[in-house]
C-alpha cells in the first residue's frame, strides 16, 4: 500500500513538469496558455509552427510517464498502474499551472507502452485509422480511448485493464469541449480551418 502511494505521488510530480511551458518558453513562442486552444499539451504546441518545439514536448509528454511507469514498475503492478494514474492525472492537472493543463493523449501512450506495449501499438494504430477516415484528431483520441481497455482486457493483466478504463474515462472527460463540438458536428477537421 505505501509502495502504491509513493508511486501515486511520484508518478503526479513527474506527470506534472509542463513541457508544452516550458518548451515554448525556452523557444521563445510566448505562453502557451494563450495560443489556439489554450491547451498545454503537444497538439496546442503544433498551433504554433514550430515542429522542433511540437517534438520536443511529445517526447517530453510521453517521457515523463515513462519514467513514472517504469521505476514503478519494478515494485509490481499495483505501483505501476498508481503511477500511471499520478502521471496522467499530474498532466492534467498540473501543480505548477494552477492545475490546468493537457487533455493527455501522448502522456497516455507513455503509460501504455510500460504497462503493455502491445496495447501501445494497437491504440496508437487505432487513432492513426481513424483520423485517416474521419480526418479529426479529437474523435482518433476518443476512439483509441475507448478500444485501447479492450485491447488490455484481451492481453494485458487485470490490474491494467481496470486502470486503463480509468484512463479512458479521464480522456473523456478532458475531451467533453470536443464531444459537445463533435455532437454540433462542429469539430474541426485535419486540414481545414475552424468554422
Amino acid at each position: 500500500m505505501l509502495e502504491a502511494l509513493l508511486a501515486l505521488a511520484g508518478g503526479y510530480l513527474l506527470g506534472s513538469i509542463p513541457f508544452a511551458y516550458i518548451v515554448t518558453q525556452a523557444f521563445g513562442l510566448g505562453d502557451i496558455r494563450q495560443v489556439g486552444s489554450g491547451n498545454v499539451g503537444t497538439t496546442n504546441v503544433l498551433r504554433t509552427g514550430n515542429k522542433l518545439a511540437t517534438a520536443l514536448t511529445l517526447i517530453g509528454d510521453v517521457g515523463k510517464a515513462v519514467v513514472a511507469v517504469l521505476i514503478a514498475k519494478q515494485f509490481g503492478e499495483d505501483p505501476a498502474m498508481a503511477a500511471a494514474l499520478g502521471a496522467f492525472t499530474g498532466h492534467i492537472f498540473p501543480v505548477w499551472l494552477n492545475f490546468k493543463g493537457g487533455k493527455g493523449l501522448a502522456t497516455c501512450l507513455g503509460i501504455l507502452a510500460v504497462l503493455h506495449w502491445p496495447v501501445a501499438l494497437l491504440g496508437l494504430a487505432t487513432w492513426l485509422a481513424a483520423v485517416a477516415i474521419g480526418r479529426i484528431s479529437s474523435l482518433g483520441a476518443l476512439v483509441a480511448a475507448t478500444a485501447s481497455p479492450v485491447y488490455m482486457a484481451f492481453l494485458g493483466p487485470s490490474t491494467y485493464t481496470l486502470g486503463s478504463i480509468v484512463l479512458a474515462g479521464l480522456i473523456f472527460v478532458t475531451h467533453r469541449e470536443n464531444i459537445a463540438r463533435l455532437l454540433k458536428g462542429e469539430e474541426p477537421r485535419i486540414g481545414r480551418t475552424k468554422a
